[in-house]
Parts: C-alpha cells; sequence; structure tokens
C-alpha cells in the first residue's frame, strides 16, 4: 500500500483537482487530506478521504496579526511533519494556495517528494517563492513555467472530474427548442458583476429564440426578475458536465478549473475574468483560451454596455438565424478549446507520483 498526504484547501479551484487526481490513483494507493476548517474540503473530503485540518493562511495584515499568522503556519507545518511520520506518508501533493507552504516546507524536512500542480497561468505567491522547493512542479498552463524560479515545471494541465471526460445527457429541466443553448456561469465569487451585465441582454436574446441556463451563485440579490419559459435560473447545478457539453457557447469566470472544464468539453467561451482576482490572474487563463481561437474576452461592463450583447450576437447569429452571420465562428471556437484540453491529466498527475515513490 502506497500512502499519500493530499493537502489542498479552499475553493474549487484547489479542491476538484486534487480530488480528480486521488479518485485516479491505483487501489494500491491510501489517502490522507489536510485541510483548513469551515472550507469546502471539510463537504466534499470526509466522505471519501480521511480529513485532517489545521489553522493556516495567507500572511496579511501587520504587526501582530501577521506574527499571528506566521506562527499557525510554522504550526500547520510541524502537523505536516507529524503526519508523515505517525501514517509513514511516501509522498504529499498539494494543489497550491497558503496551505501548500506547510505541504512543502513540512515534507523538505522529512526528506519526504513533494509534487505541487498549479493551476493558474500566473502563479499564486506560495507556488513562487516555494516551488523550487518541490520534487516536482506540474502546472496546468504552459505559460506558469517561466514564472517559477528554480524549477523545471511539468506541463499536465488541470485535472477534472470523470464526468467532464465522459458523454453526458442533456438534463431534462433545460429548455427544449431549436434555439442555441447559452450556458451562464457567474460561480460563487464576484458573481453579481457578471449576472447584471448579462441580464441586460438576455430579453433580446429570448425573444430571437434563444435557450438560457443561469447558474448564478448563491449570493445574487436580483434573481426572479426576469421570467422566460426558454429561462432557467438556479445558483448551481451538479450537472454541470452535461450542460458544458451540450452548450452552444458558455459565459464564465475565467478560473483555472473552469476554463480546464471549459476545454475538455471544447465549449466556445466568452471569458469575463474576475477583476479582482489576486495578480489578475484571471486575465491571464483567459488569454490563454484565446490565443489559440477557444474564447472571446469580455471585460466586466457595465449592465447596457454594448460590448457582451454585441459579442452574443456575433458569434450566435447563424443559430438566431440572423442575415450576414459568420457560421464558422463556433465551430473554429470548438477546435481551439480541444487544443487547449489535456483530458488525460489526472493519469499524467498520478504516473509523476508514481514515479516518485518506486
Amino acid at each position: 500500500m502506497t500512502r499519500l498526504l493530499i493537502v489542498a484547501s479552499g475553493t474549487g479551484g484547489h479542491l476538484f483537482p486534487a480530488l480528480a487526481v486521488a479518485e485516479a490513483l491505483p487501489d494500491s494507493w491510501s489517502v490522507r487530506w489536510l485541510g483548513v476548517p469551515d472550507r469546502l474540503e471539510t463537504e466534499l473530503v470526509p466522505e471519501r478521504y480521511g480529513l485532517i485540518t489545521v489553522q493556516a493562511g495567507g500572511l496579511q495584515g501587520r504587526g501582530l496579526q501577521k506574527l499571528m499568522q506566521l506562527l499557525r503556519l510554522l504550526a500547520a507545518s510541524g502537523t505536516v511533519i507529524q503526519l508523515i511520520r505517525r501514517h509513514r506518508i511516501e509522498a504529499v501533493f498539494t494543489t497550491g494556495g497558503y496551505i501548500a507552504a506547510p505541504a512543502i516546507i513540512g515534507s523538505r524536512l522529512s526528506r519526504t517528494p513533494v509534487v505541487l500542480h498549479e493551476s493558474n497561468a500566473i502563479p499564486g505567491r506560495v507556488t513562487r517563492l516555494l516551488g523550487r522547493f518541490c520534487t516536482a512542479v506540474a502546472i496546468g498552463l504552459s505559460t506558469a513555467g517561466p514564472r517559477i524560479p528554480g524549477s523545471r515545471p511539468i506541463l499536465t494541465g488541470t485535472p477534472v472530474r470523470s464526468d467532464f471526460l465522459n458523454r453526458q445527457e442533456l438534463p431534462d429541466w433545460v429548455p427544449r427548442g431549436d434555439g442555441p443553448l447559452l450556458l451562464v456561469m457567474g460561480g460563487s465569487q464576484g458573481a453579481v458583476g457578471l449576472n447584471r451585465m448579462v441580464r441586460a441582454v438576455l430579453p433580446d436574446l429570448l425573444g430571437q429564440g434563444c435557450r438560457v441556463v443561469h447558474l448564478t451563485g448563491t449570493n445574487d440579490p436580483d434573481v426572479g426578475q426576469l421570467n422566460h419559459d426558454r429561462l432557467v435560473e438556479r445558483p448551481f447545478s451538479d450537472e454541470v458536465p452535461a450542460l458544458l457539453q451540450h452548450a452552444d457557447l458558455a459565459i464564465s469566470r475565467a478560473g483555472a478549473g473552469s476554463l480546464s472544464e471549459l476545454a475538455v468539453c471544447s465549449t466556445p467561451s466568452i471569458l469575463v475574468p474576475f477583476p479582482q482576482a489576486a495578480d489578475n490572474h484571471q486575465e491571464a487563463n483567459a488569454a490563454c483560451a484565446a490565443e489559440v481561437g477557444g474564447a472571446v474576452i469580455v471585460h466586466q461592463h457595465a449592465p447596457g454596455h454594448p460590448t457582451l450583447a454585441n459579442t452574443l450576437q456575433r458569434l450566435l447569429g447563424t443559430r438566431l438565424g440572423l442575415p450576414n452571420s459568420d457560421s464558422s465562428l463556433l465551430p473554429k471556437m470548438r477546435q481551439g478549446m480541444r487544443e487547449l484540453a489535456e483530458r488525460d491529466a489526472d493519469g499524467q498527475l498520478v504516473t509523476l507520483l508514481q514515479s516518485l515513490v518506486d
């Protein structure tokens, strides 16, 4: 039995790739998971893997607050060392974020191989500072490589759940009809600004026959203001793989996880980078998709500004029956997304981990 410690916490962008790797491991591997209390992992991980939690966070603030965070970081590194020794851990896998710091420090002091996976085009602070101390660094997008000093990153892509790789049936609650299907994914973070710019263009689109599924996130105060038989609003859905596979076009934030899911489903996309993302990394993620022709970038703007409306009319014009439309646009974007996709990212990472313990 090969014993692995996974260290991943916080948002789906850190958790879902780690879960995909865990699910791809052979039965001969045993997994323990280190996370943080009151984060998403406490909902997703315990039913499948043994979860241990520690207090860990970034070094924000000043004075006493920063000192307390540093002490927590050092304590978390001690916990990693204890876990490695107590459970005879043979390798550590982390997906970045602040909890990766104690994972890397503890692994280094314990002389245990550690693999760090960085999904974003602009690596996070911990990756930039500590990537050089990892046994191996894997990246989801090639542009991240030169931004991780002292390491030789391996391009693997970012793992996605197996449901995104297998063909899914369209859910029966999705509006039926001949019009194009538009999927809007605001996400739980920063969704309101995107949702409002989308809602401003929906009346015209729905009137032209477009079908719309709008996943609004849970913090949207404007849900239910627009009613139409070709519109479905939901805070979230467990059936995103099916929605992406059947959508003619998606509007989405540009987090690395979302981008990977869009790519493996070959979904043409309008990407609206979250303006407050750290280091503006969503802009860099979106640029990777735009460069291969898989996506168009539209920056967040006030409702009523014409940019999003014009972009939708240009991309969906043929499906909406508009005159002088270019029918080649969406097929070219699908091909671009296929070029961006790494469908075996989880397998590559499992192979990498296996090579370190053999």
